[in-house]
Parts: C-alpha cells; sequence; structure tokens
C-alpha cells in the first residue's frame, strides 16, 4: 500500500488528508514540523510528500517552506513533493515547480483534483520504482556476465543484447557450429568475436570472411585455397582461410552469398573437416570452430534452391538472432558514448534524439553521425543540430486498437520493450495496470 508523508503544523489539515486518502486505501503518515518530516522520511518509506509553506504562527513568506523543499529535493532527489500554498503564495510556489516540485495546490483544496495528482504521481513513482529495480538487476547480472566470460569490449546495456550474449557465451565452448542472424551493421562480428574468445580454440586465430564482399567466383578460393593455374591470374599456389583458421575459428559473414558449388564444400568441411583447394585432388585435414552469419532470409532462399537445406541445419545449430539497434534502445547512448573520441559530451536533447532515431542502419549508422557530430560540433557539447538526423519524428510502432484484445506474444513484446516497467507497458497497450496484469496471469507471464 503505498503511503504519503504530509508536512503541516495545522493538525486538521493533516486529519482531513489523513481521512480522505484512508478511503482510498493510501497509508498516511503526520508531521507537524519540518524536522519532524525530515527524521520520518529517513526512518520509513514514503511513496509522495504533501507540505505546507508555513510552520511559524503570523509566519507568511514562504520561505519555510522553500527551504524544507531544499532539503527534501537534496536528500530524496527523486520523491516527488506537492505543494499546499495560500493564493498569496502562487508565485513561489510556482518557481518551486520549476525548481522540481511535482505540482502545487492551494488551501482549500479540491478533493478529485489533490487524489488525481496523488494518483498520477503514485503511478509513476512506481513505475519509476520498478524501472530502477530493472536497472539494478540487470546491471547485476551485466558484471557477472562480464566477470565470468571475455566479452571483447563489446558495449551493451540492453536485456535483448544481453540475452544474446549470454548465450553466445554459454555455447562458446562447444565445438557446434553457431549461426548468428541480424540486419547488417547490427554487430554479428563482435558476437562472433566473444565465441571465440570464449571457446576451447580461444587461442588459436580468427578468421573472418565476408563472403558478400567477393565475386562469386572468388569465395571457393579464398575460402578453400587454390593451386597454381586453377583460374585465370592463380600465378602461384595460395593457402584458403580454412587452412589459416586451423586450430581457431572461422567467421563467415553473408554465408547467403556462398555459391552452391561453395556450399557442397562448406558442407563437408563442417561433416568431415577435410577439402581441398582449387585445381587440386589432394585432401586437406583442418580442424575449425565454424561461425556463421546472415542478413538473409535463408529459409527463403531454401525454397528458392539457392540455399542448401542440408547446410542450412548444419551451421544452424545454435542460433543467435541478434535485433536490430533500434529494438535495442538501452544500447543506443552507451554505444554513442564509446564512440565518442575527443571528450565532448552528449547534451540530453542530443541523447534523446539519438533514441527516437530507428536506425536503418544500426550500429555502423550510429557510429558515423557521432563521428560526423565530433567534426562537426563547435560547442563544448554535442548538441542536436551536431548529429544532422532526419528532422521528421519516427514513426511509431503500431499498437493494437482499444478493442482488440492483446495476445501473449504482444504482450511480452511491449513489456520486454519496457524493460518490464508495468505502467509504462499498459499504457502503449491501451490498458490498465490492472488490466494488464490481469492478461498476463491468463497467459501465464510471470510477475516479476
Amino acid at each position: 500500500m503505498p503511503a504519503i508523508l504530509i508536512i503541516d503544523d495545522n493538525a486538521s489539515v493533516g486529519t482531513a488528508l489523513d481521512v480522505l486518502f484512508s478511503l482510498h486505501d493510501i497509508d498516511t503518515l503526520l508531521a507537524q514540523s519540518p524536522a519532524e518530516g525530515l527524521a520520518l522520511l529517513e526512518s520509513q518509506a514514503v511513496d509522495l510528500v504533501i507540505q505546507d509553506m508555513n510552520f511559524s504562527e503570523d509566519t507568511t513568506s514562504g520561505e519555510e517552506g522553500e527551504a524544507l523543499f531544499a532539503q527534501i529535493r537534496e536528500r530524496h532527489p527523486d520523491l516527488p513533493v506537492i505543494l499546499l500554498t495560500a493564493w498569496t503564495h502562487l508565485s513561489s510556489a510556482v518557481d518551486l515547480v520549476k525548481a522540481g516540485a511535482a505540482d502545487y495546490l492551494a488551501k482549500p483544496w479540491d478533493d478529485r483534483k489533490l487524489l488525481t495528482t496523488v494518483n498520477n504521481l503514485l503511478e509513476l513513482s512506481e513505475a519509476r520504482r520498478e524501472l530502477d529495480q530493472r536497472r539494478q538487476r540487470e546491471q547485476r547480472q551485466r558484471h557477472a556476465l562480464e566477470d565470468k566470460y571475455a566479452l571483447c569490449g563489446a558495449v551493451f546495456a540492453d536485456p535483448a543484447s544481453e540475452r544474446v550474449i549470454a548465450l553466445a557465451c554459454q555455447v562458446a565452448r562447444s565445438e557446434l557450429p553457431v549461426l548468428i542472424t541480424g540486419p547488417n551493421g547490427a554487430g554479428k562480428e563482435k558476437i562472433a568475436q566473444i565465441i571465440q574468445a570464449n571457446s576451447l580454440v580461444a587461442k588459436g586465430p580468427f578468421v573472418a570472411v565476408n563472403c558478400g564482399a567477393l565475386p562469386s567466383e572468388l569465395i571457393e578460393a579464398e575460402l578453400f585455397g587454390a593451386e597454381a593455374g586453377a583460374y585465370t591470374g592463380a600465378n602461384k599456389a595460395r593457402e584458403g582461410k580454412f587452412e589459416a583458421a586451423d586450430g581457431g575459428t572461422l567467421f563467415l559473414d553473408e554465408i547467403g552469398n556462398l555459391s552452391l558449388g561453395g556450399q557442397m564444400k562448406l558442407l563437408r568441411v563442417l561433416e568431415t573437416g577435410r577439402f581441398e583447394r582449387l585445381g587440386s585432388n589432394r585432401e586437406r585435414q583442418v580442424k575449425v570452430r565454424v561461425v556463421s552469419a546472415t542478413n538473409a532470409d535463408l529459409p527463403a532462399m531454401i525454397r528458392e534452391g539457392t540455399f542448401r537445406e542440408d547446410l542450412y541445419y548444419r551451421l544452424n545449430t545454435v542460433e543467435l538472432a541478434l535485433p536490430p539497434l533500434a529494438d535495442r534502445p538501452g544500447d543506443i547512448v552507451p554505444l554513442a558514448e564509446h564512440f565518442l573520441s575527443i571528450g565532448k559530451p552528449l547534451s540530453s536533447t542530443a541523447a534523446a534524439a539519438l533514441q527516437r532515431h530507428l536506425w536503418p542502419g544500426n550500429v555502423r549508422e550510429l557510429r558515423n553521425v557521432i563521428q560526423r557530430a565530433e567534426l562537426l560540433a563547435t560547442g563544448n557539447r554535442i548538441e542536436v543540430a551536431d548529429l544532422n538526423l532526419p528532422r521528421a519524428p519516427a514513426a511509431p510502432r503500431p499498437t493494437p486498437s482499444a478493442g482488440n484484445d492483446p495476445d501473449r506474444a504482444r504482450i511480452e513484446e511491449v513489456l520486454a520493450r519496457n524493460h518490464g516497467v508495468i505502467a509504462q507497458a499498459a499504457n502503449e497497450l491501451g490498458l490498465s495496470r490492472q488490466a494488464l496484469y490481469r492478461r498476463m496471469d491468463r497467459h501465464g507471464i510471470p510477475r516479476e
């Protein structure tokens, strides 16, 4: 049950508010002086403070209330405070609202307005508390992950990224092939590096090949090597990436670009560890951990006959799906700050603008935006104008209409995007908190 601290030297005011709130299942604590109120704040859990502006007899300046508010704000910066004031002190109350007070009400107050304000602030306070608790849990989990595994300098703060990285660390010590899926620029190679760093072949080489950056006729030679004269321009024998990665990890990016012939050879290497260079009949043996990645729809390519189904299932023993940056909003500002190199911090408005942007180019686009902003910024901080982002606001994600009841998948998606904060998730779904809880119980979604 929420608790409100009322600090007012007039006992009748405290009694009236106590009766009003008790009728609405809200506990009250009463204090008749600033000192008593501050002492209660230190000893009791309080969700909201309602304070008077004057406490000494024949004092009407409001200075005592201003001093009390300053002390509360200093000791409890996130605690909402409502000011009770006479009309003659309206200007000072407005100044305190600008300084961080939640609201002000004139005496005598309107019960309905007061209850509306209190309920809104209590719900906001609960949402903030839930978010803080969630962030603390996530921070503890991140620290545990960092202490246990080598994360190769990965910068992340979003639960979606943490889940992928934790799973990558979990499967790293097996010898099974791993397929990393996700859009271009999302950070798939960093996940591959984490797998290598925590694998049984961590001390071996890490060799990366972008299959999408090579002509199709050269991909096989790049992977498997070629003998002299195997193709036009092959003046001498050369080893391929499989030989270079022997005893380590081979990261095959954009695996969907591999030709059908190359796919067949890759399948054989995965199954036997054996292959031949182009232009050679001599088999070579290697022991390589293969991690592949793609932004392509491989099942669709299988249906079209451009990707081998048996290879897909061989590569896809473990799949790590890395979401786009827009679905990892908690990563945006930490990554942006990581990319800063000249010591200019982001302004709060610039950070907010970064989080509103949809990032179609993902982490790669964010890095480029920050590097450009550092060159353009003339002040001590990076401002919104320095980012040169599109002026049009990002289109909001579609939400179900009020007449559509969200299913389990929709509820879990919204909860994840709002970091488990019930009030924010309920607002996005167009539900009350109680209605969201009922649907979570109905679908078997645990209340964290």
